[in-house]
């Protein structure tokens, strides 16, 4: 059995120590103390349990041993690197490809921004895109099906030993009635829909969760004409006048002119944080790197750049 004492950095050590047959070029070329090397050395000859160097005089010179242990070190070395390389490949690290998961509503704005900084960061960088619902995405990225997912995580349960996450923005939710309704002076009171029809997204998606909490804050069970997958099919229905839904914000842009767009009263009032979340084992990988760091920008440009009220807030067309 091998020695806890030899690891693959002091053979790493070792290796340029061989090299170089002196401690400071060799602590200069891996940037370490000279202490550090020979402590190196000299725990690696320990486990080793072998004589592998005589001093001679201020030097340190290797015996035969040594020689014998850095042509076997050599091919370790190699083996191992060629190994984690494969590794990698296997698991679709660092492939130049990443596997991106999203909500609907972040594709209007949010992912085309994204996309388009990380190909100016990794213009070779292939990205394959899914769309789906919170929990989806979740169950996906938790059997390691995506590499990130760009998510709600207002009501998301994730274990912070395992992800990293990294907010973008936050974003209100707003009642969204067909073009045709009457109009509505001040916020929104759910209670005055009691015996209106309404639209939800299915369980698992994001604005379902805050359907459900708002309008048990209301007191009354809404009446549901359909359940949708996808959010624009859900706006799409509102247009045809088929029922109300509550919107996210993001949406708000594109659909201001088509539908009427209220802010909800105080007591029904939410807000979604969206997040970039991923494995914490992949920090490391240069393409998650260079995705992290365009969502920083991103999430920086939000905080200086917030939305004006006016694009918010009177979007009651007349």
């Amino acid at each position: 059995m091998l020695e806890n004492d030899i690891t693959f950095r002091k053979l790493e050590i070792f290796l340029a120590f061989m090299d170089k047959r002196n401690i400071s070029r060799t602590a200069e070329q891996l940037d370490l103390s000279t202490v550090s090397v020979h402590r190196a050395l000299h725990t690696l000859e320990e486990g080793i349990r072998c004589p592998l160097f005589v001093h001679q005089g201020r030097n340190l010179t290797p015996l035969p041993a040594a020689e014998t242990l850095a042509e076997y070190a050599r091919e370790v070395s190699d083996l191992m690197r060629r190994g984690v390389e494969e590794t990698r490949k296997t698991g679709g690290v660092g492939q130049g490809r990443l596997k991106l998961g999203t909500l609907y509503s972040l594709t209007l704005d949010t992912i085309p921004q994204l996309i388009m900084g990380l190909k100016l960061r990794r213009p070779l960088l292939e990205l394959e895109l899914l769309m789906g619902s919170n929990q989806d995405l979740l169950l996906k990225l938790d059997q390691q099906q995506l590499d990130a997912i760009l998510i709600s995580v207002s009501d998301a349960q994730i274990d912070p030993t395992r992800y990293e996450v990294l907010p973008l923005f936050k974003d209100d939710i707003y009642l969204a009635s067909p073009a045709t309704s009457p109009a509505v002076s001040g916020p929104a009171d759910l209670r005055d829909f009691r015996n209106e029809k309404f639209v939800s997204l299915s369980e698992g998606f994001a604005t379902y969760h805050g359907f459900k909490e708002a309008f048990q804050v209301a007191g009354f069970e809404p009446q549901i004409v359909t359940h949708v997958n996808d959010i624009f099919s859900m706006i799409n229905l509102v247009q045809a006048g088929v029922g109300h839904c509550l919107l996210p914000g993001r949406m708000t842009r594109i659909y201001q002119h088509t539908v009427r767009l209220m802010t909800l009263a105080a007591a029904y009032q939410m807000r979604q944080t969206i997040a970039l979340v991923f494995a914490r084992n992949r920090e490391r990988d240069p393409d998650m790197l260079a995705l992290v760091a365009e969502g920083r920008m991103y999430a920086l440009s939000h905080r200086n750049n917030p939305a004006p009220l006016a694009d918010t807030l009177c979007l009651i067309p007349h």
